[in-house]
């Protein structure tokens, strides 16, 4: 490992149970913290993360001001329940409809600053079946204690099932190509232990200030441009315990590979070729093998900053 790396990781890694609620909530001071949930057909698992946050985190100790569902034309019924179990709850096509709407995760996440007031922003999954508040209050941590962080990223065990467990293991996507992609390209981010962690938190003014891709890319994406923007030294990383949540087929993970894969290239700083558009996976049959095509979502959403006031809802 890059040995700035190796130092970083020493010095910038965290554990979740190091920040107490109530020191967090002295610490917060004048800020406002939003979280946001990007949610699509989640309705089986966002109600109780909903609620626990707005449990504990809300009417118990006022350390979150705002719970945001970010629902992404979902078909079943997770607006509702979020709504009823205490979320402000969104349609990603319905904000800010003047600019269009792209289909993906990274999307959602770009039009919730359009209706997140807050300075701090944590973004929680809505697919989490082992959601505590304590994955929050990890990921506020460093934000709120050391004014030099502008990410924090989590890593946890993940609960793999048949794959092999290990502690800190990233998943396929992470493994057999994000991982790898780091240490090639941005050796000095090898020491993140999961860059696709799909629970963060962050600055606003730093969130304004970068382009989003549409799709899965965003995790990815945003690491690399807060190294790029303010170096490891503005990154944390903070161990949250166990993830569990559902696991996608390995076409879909294909699909997710080739976003995140379409995110860094776009970052590097010699990359000029033109990207594909599609990725294909062949099945067997009868007739020998079927292919079957799915769009690559590298569409890129550019800095809040950059969209004219006007254009605001």
């Amino acid at each position: 490992m890059d040995e700035h790396a190796r130092s970083w990781a020493r010095s910038h890694t965290f554990t979740a149970t190091e920040f107490l609620l109530d020191a967090l909530v002295g610490a917060k001071s004048d800020r406002r913290i939003s979280v946001v949930i990007p949610a699509r057909n989640e309705a089986s698992t966002v109600g109780p993360i909903v609620e626990a946050i707005r449990e504990q985190l809300m009417d118990t100790r006022p350390l979150i001001d705002e719970l945001l569902v970010i629902d992404s034309d979902s078909t079943d019924e997770t607006a509702a329940i979020a709504r009823h179990a205490g979320a402000q709850v969104y349609s990603a096509r319905d904000i800010a409809p003047e600019l269009g709407w792209l289909p993906g995760k990274g999307e959602a996440m770009w039009k919730a600053l359009f209706v997140a007031t807050g300075d701090v922003l944590v973004f929680i999954d809505g697919d989490l079946t082992s959601f505590t508040p304590g994955y929050v209050t990890g990921l506020l941590g460093p934000l709120l204690t050391d004014q030099r962080i502008v990410l924090v990223k989590a890593f946890y065990d993940r609960d793999l099932g048949v794959e092999a467990a290990g502690v800190g293991q990233g998943g396929r996507v992470t493994e057999l190509m994000a991982r790898p992609a780091m240490s090639l390209w941005w050796p000095q981010l090898a020491g993140v232990i999961q860059p696709l962690a799909g629970e963060w938190a962050a600055s606003r003014s730093f969130l304004e200030s970068i382009p989003f891709p549409a799709g899965y890319g965003v995790e990815c994406a945003v690491l690399i441009d807060a190294y790029r923007r303010h170096g490891l030294e503005a990154i944390a990383q903070v161990d949250l315990g166990q993830r569990m949540h559902n696991h996608q087929d390995l076409a879909s993970l294909g699909v997710m590979a080739a976003e995140v894969l379409a995110a860094a290239e776009r970052r590097r700083a010699s990359s000029t070729d033109t990207l594909g558009e599609t990725i294909s996976h062949p099945s067997k049959s009868a007739n020998g093998a079927v292919w079957t095509t799915r769009p690559i979502n590298d569409d890129e959403r550019p800095a809040f900053t950059t969209v004219r006031l006007t254009e605001r809802p």
